[in-house]
């Protein structure tokens, strides 16, 4: 699945060198073209719907990037110094944010992802901003003693982010994922997650392309995600792609194909 990242990291490629770009990712298009994938990509569906739903797909990376980009601006702000990312994949945050001295950024994904982006990254001689330290362990395996033993201390505030993660998740390693994070969190802790909206693996996943990373989409959003994290210890707030686009000046024109409710960014405070 970490190909996907790699993907991810195309759409920050494009957004990056638009004149107005929500970010600057310096890294995307080094993660993006060494992989092999991209520019020279096999040819994809290029049926309206297929084109329509990459676009859409492509426009919730950039959304989402910036909502947690603001996210650990706001953890940095209140004094948080150790982040953790979940699933990092190709996030080079750790390289292209303006980080607190003293803060420690940790990444935990499997070895393969990992090891790919050790090479591109020695290859692009980049250097980090803060104290980033990987944590080769797949997230169904006990990483909280894994990331323990990489030096995280959980008696202090931390960051999380989970981006484009829970969807790949079936319910119950979901809830195990957020069992385990709030074992982890001391008071003050925040957290930024994606969730999949209502009905986006019908309008996306039903006509998938085997091996997209659309056809493997398991996950959504509870019906209540505001109430469902405060029965694990969070104080959440739950925003659109919508919501957030219009703030962030790129207003979503076409109108809602249903009701929209709050979720699918979460951003929430350890109480």
């Amino acid at each position: 699945m970490w190909a996907t990242a790699v993907g991810v990291a195309r759409v920050r490629a494009l957004e990056t060198e638009r004149e107005n770009a929500l970010f600057r990712d310096p890294l995307a298009r080094a993660f993006a073209t060494a992989g092999g994938l991209w520019p020279s990509s096999p040819p994809l569906p290029d049926d309206e719907a297929a084109r329509r739903r990459r676009r859409a797909v492509s426009f919730s990376i950039v959304i989402r990037t910036k909502f947690l980009d603001d996210l650990l601006h706001q953890a940095s702000a209140s004094g948080v110094r150790q982040v953790v990312l979940l699933g990092a994949g190709m996030d080079s945050r750790a390289f292209r944010m303006d980080w607190p001295e003293g803060t420690r950024l940790f990444e935990v994904d499997t070895a393969a992802p990992l090891d790919f982006k050790a090479s591109v990254l020695r290859r692009e001689r980049a250097v980090a901003r803060c104290e980033r330290i990987t944590v080769a362990v797949d997230l169904r395996e006990d990483w909280p003693s894994a990331l323990v033993a990489a030096g995280h201390d959980p008696t202090v505030p931390t960051a999380w982010i989970a981006e484009g993660l829970l969807i790949y998740l079936p319910e119950d390693a979901v809830e195990l994922l957020l069992a385990r994070i709030g074992a982890q969190s001391a008071a003050g802790s925040r957290m930024g997650l994606t969730w999949g909206s209502r009905g986006v693996i019908e309008r996306f996943g039903a006509d998938a392309v085997p091996g997209s990373a659309a056809s493997m989409w398991v996950s959504e959003m509870p019906d209540d995600p505001v109430g469902w994290l405060a029965g694990h210890g969070w104080e959440a707030a739950g925003h659109t792609l919508r919501e957030r686009a219009a703030a962030y000046g790129r207003p979503v024109s076409a109108p809602p194909q249903r009701e929209e409710r709050p979720g699918g960014l979460i951003s929430a405070v350890r109480r």
